[in-house]
């Protein structure tokens, strides 16, 4: 059975190459068209209607003027759905498929650009979009050859290819993309700033280099953070309670152990302006992942200290 999932990737794959390889200059047309759109308009019937519901998901996620129209509801009222001059997106394998050919003249009465998105370079709708773009796949990957497989996996593709071209025509940004995410870490890593959740002022758990380790012990204990800063000037060290366990391994004496000798100098910092995700980002990409991060001020001075913790437990305010 593993052999049977290995095979059905690899003919996506080589379905997916295929139609790479037939994308030209009617992409940047139909991007052209699309990014002058006051709307835009995924349609389709069946499994390609189902792949348009999701191109206008993705595309509502940035912001884009989409919605979807179901070809036939249509055709008995919600055409009062789709402005003057709207661009259309018509998915379809055949491109004969009824529904949308008798929805043809009404979007045309209103202006309308068209886009194929169609599997048959020698059909109705390859012929008469205003840009055609070929999906044309050898077959499914279904073994009988029928189910769509291979050809909606292609057009949900295409349909992502012209969601991100459009993110780039627009120059959106990942705030833009938050913003429609509010509730999700994704809205929370590009909305909240460094500073909305991190520990400071009298909860942060701060000590002198000079202090033992007995002294480190006890301002971790009292501030339950997980670690220690070690703050001079503008000398940051940071004694994390691993670190301590290490330590108390080797047998040292914690009266005498001065923090300064143990403690790690020069740790990863981070900007309280800095987003949530950058913090993330710093503390993942370690070879050693780390789970804390001193934060200082654009003068360097220290004002918190942020967990990977606070990134996930946080709300938007």
């Amino acid at each position: 059975m593993q052999n049977i999932a290995k095979d059905l990737f690899q003919e996506q794959i080589n379905q997916l190459t295929n139609v790479k390889n037939l994308i030209d200059d009617k992409f940047d047309n139909a991007i052209n068209i699309l990014n002058a759109a006051e709307q835009i308009v995924l349609t389709g019937v069946g499994k390609s209607g189902h792949i348009a519901k999701k191109i206008n998901a993705t595309m509502l996620s940035y912001g884009l003027p989409t919605i979807y129209l179901d070809p036939v509801e249509a055709l008995h009222g919600d055409l009062g759905l789709v402005k003057e001059g709207a661009s259309i997106i018509l998915l379809s394998k055949s491109g004969t498929t009824n529904e949308l050919i008798s929805l043809y003249p009404y979007l045309k009465s209103r202006n309308c650009k068209l886009i194929g998105l169609v599997g048959n370079s020698k059909s109705f709708l390859a012929d008469n979009s205003d840009v055609f773009i070929d999906l044309t796949i050898d077959k499914e990957a279904c073994p009988f050859n029928l189910a769509p497989t291979s050809s909606t996996t292609v057009s949900l593709v295409m349909g992502d290819a012209i969601a991100v071209a459009l993110v780039k025509a627009k120059g959106l940004r990942p705030r833009d993309f938050s913003i429609n995410h509010p509730s999700g870490q994704l809205g929370r890593n590009t909305i909240l700033k460094v500073k909305d959740v991190m520990t400071s002022g009298e909860k942060l758990p701060i000590i002198d280099e000079k202090s033992n380790l007995n002294d480190a012990i006890i301002e971790i204990t009292k501030k339950n953070l997980g670690c220690v800063i070690v703050n001079n000037d503008k000398n940051i060290g940071i004694l994390t309670d691993g670190d301590i366990r290490r330590i108390l391994q080797r047998k040292l004496d914690i009266n005498n152990t001065i923090v300064k000798d143990v403690m790690t100098s020069d740790p990863i910092t981070i900007n309280e302006n800095r987003y949530l995700g950058e913090a993330l980002s710093l503390m993942e990409k370690r070879s050693s992942q780390i789970s804390l991060l001193p934060v200082l001020d654009d003068n360097k001075n220290l004002t918190g200290l942020i967990r990977i913790h606070d990134i996930y437990g946080s709300e938007v305010l």
